[in-house]
């Protein structure tokens, strides 16, 4: 599971990067700006929220059941805590 949410990392770096920014301007934003500026960071949070929640799907796919949601549940735990921003969206 490290492994996999280490590969994540890697192929979705600019998509990390996209977030840090996105709250860097929310974060600084007006007050007029604000509201925008928090929904720009929700999309990113979003689209990276999918992109784990795929790779947790796929990979749960390959167990039978009980291993699968086993599985889940500790995936989610660990991507919260390596990606504490999307904890929610999990």
């Amino acid at each position: 599971m490290r492994r996999q949410l280490d590969l994540l990392a890697e192929d979705e770096a600019e998509l990390l990067a996209e977030a840090d920014e996105a709250e860097r301007a929310y974060d600084g934003a007006e007050r007029d700006d604000a509201e925008e500026a928090y929904g720009d960071y929700q999309l990113v949070l979003d689209a990276l929220a999918d992109r784990l929640i795929d790779l947790r799907v796929t990979y749960a796919a390959t167990l039978d059941e009980e291993a699968g949601l086993e599985y889940e549940r500790a995936f989610d735990r660990a991507a919260a805590k390596r990606f504490p921003r999307i904890r929610d969206l999990l």
